[in-house]
């Protein structure tokens, strides 16, 4: 893996030689990872030009979004809500209760700390020697206290789980994956784009926090809120064990656990080994943060990210799409369905910041990515943000940013900060 910090990446744009060499170093792991199906789905993350037809087709009713909030922005509900129990506590700002969601399988709500999310839903599946957990949540006692009550509710105890399948490596998800395998002597599985990530995220992080205060000084952040922005979410790494997985889940691979057919969906954007878990004979998939019934997730270009990790995200979604499932099971929120219309509209709310961003630079060529996103729509102040909320609005505006580049709608000086132009 080269050693060039990612966030050089916007120093060149992403259509030049230097971008296909770091993309496919990004992926390109070694060892066991060399070879691997991810890399040889590197030809899928570079066609990702394709999608200005889809995005126009599904926003001709154009409409202004809500509420931001966890760098994530509601958006309009055209699906069903299947899980009546999880919508009604989230309506009432409580933690919804432990459900049988299927034969043998459960959703556990595994409360997050001081996050408008609230809560991450682990799924509890029946094994014929024990249960197999999808997500494990954060690492927190509080947290551990609630996977340990929730599987007490289902029958079981944390010493009956025999695997964790992790959908991405963000710490409400992984966080307590390994305790849950000290305690337990379950693997974990986690695809390999995500567990690369791990030393550099969550143990030895000098060298992220350089490559993120480089990125924000490209971006245009002032100085006095560089060491804000660049040290937010640092504290993690207080309560958080790097656990490396024992199994490294690829894309379409069947995971074994016996009486369930699931296979893993490489759904990269929102971490770059994000996976969903889809079941033919159920019609069921389980989304992670992928696709949610209310929010859209964070897609941000940042040093630990793809060249282009908004038009992965919306290749990722013609992906699931095209499994058609009967219901969705999401890591928050609530279970619903109608998959197709929630993807149409996510992709309706991307295109609408990608035009709200054409205007901007339209009225003010020129301008640096921080000042686009102070420019962009939010629900309240900007400056009432806190700092990883900030950072994460700044790296999904430079998400857009690229795609539009890319699809030659954008182009950028070479200066420090970084300026930005409709093309001619």
């Amino acid at each position: 893996m080269s050693s060039t910090p990612r966030s050089n990446w916007l120093r060149r744009p992403p259509t030049s030689p230097m971008h296909h060499k770091v993309l496919r170093e990004c992926l390109a792991v070694q060892g066991t990872f060399a070879g691997s199906a991810t890399c040889r789905r590197i030809g899928e993350l570079e066609r990702l030009t394709h999608w200005e037809p889809v995005i126009s087709a599904v926003t001709s009713q154009r409409s202004r979004f809500g509420f931001w909030q966890s760098g994530s922005i509601t958006v309009p509900a055209v699906f069903t809500v299947t899980g009546t129990a999880q919508k009604e506590a989230w309506d009432r700002n409580v933690l919804p209760p432990v459900e049988k969601v299927r034969p043998g399988m459960w959703s556990i709500p595994v409360p997050i700390p001081n996050n408008p999310l609230r809560y991450v839903s682990v799924y509890v599946m029946e094994l014929d020697n024990g249960v197999a957990l999808v997500d494990a949540g954060w690492p927190t006692d509080d947290a551990w206290d609630a996977l340990n009550a929730g599987l007490a509710q289902t029958g079981g105890s944390i010493g009956d789980v025999r695997a964790v399948v992790v959908t991405h490596l963000h710490p409400d998800h992984y966080g307590l994956a390994g305790r849950v395998r000290e305690a337990s002597g379950a693997w974990v599985g986690l695809h390999p784009a995500d567990a690369k990530l791990l030393e550099a995220r969550y143990h030895d992080t000098d060298g992220l926090v350089d490559e993120m205060r480089e990125l924000f000084t490209l971006s245009g952040v002032p100085a006095d809120k560089l060491p804000d922005l660049a040290f937010a979410s640092m504290e993690i790494k207080a309560t958080l064990s790097v656990a490396q997985p024992d199994l490294l889940i690829e894309d379409d691979q069947v995971l074994e656990l016996p009486g369930w057919d699931f296979k893993a969906v490489w759904t990269p954007g929102h971490s770059p080994g994000h996976i969903c878990l889809y079941s033919d004979h159920h019609k069921l998939l389980l989304s992670g943060d992928h696709v949610l019934p209310r929010i859209t997730p964070n897609i941000s270009f940042h040093s630990q990210q793809f060249a282009n990790p908004l038009g992965a995200y919306l290749e990722s979604l013609a992906k699931v799409r095209a499994l058609h499932p009967d219901e969705v099971f999401p890591a928050h929120e609530y279970r619903f369905s109608g998959l197709d219309d929630r993807v149409d509209a996510l992709i309706a709310h991307h295109g609408d910041r990608l035009a709200e961003i054409e205007g901007v630079l339209e009225k003010s060529p020129g301008i640096s990515c921080w000042d686009i996103t102070l420019a962009l729509s939010w629900s309240r102040p900007f400056e009432d943000l806190p700092d990883y909320m900030q950072r994460a609005a700044n790296g999904e505006t430079l998400a857009h940013l690229v795609l539009l580049e890319q699809r030659g709608r954008v182009t950028r000086e070479p200066a420090v900060p970084i300026r930005f132009y409709l093309s001619e």
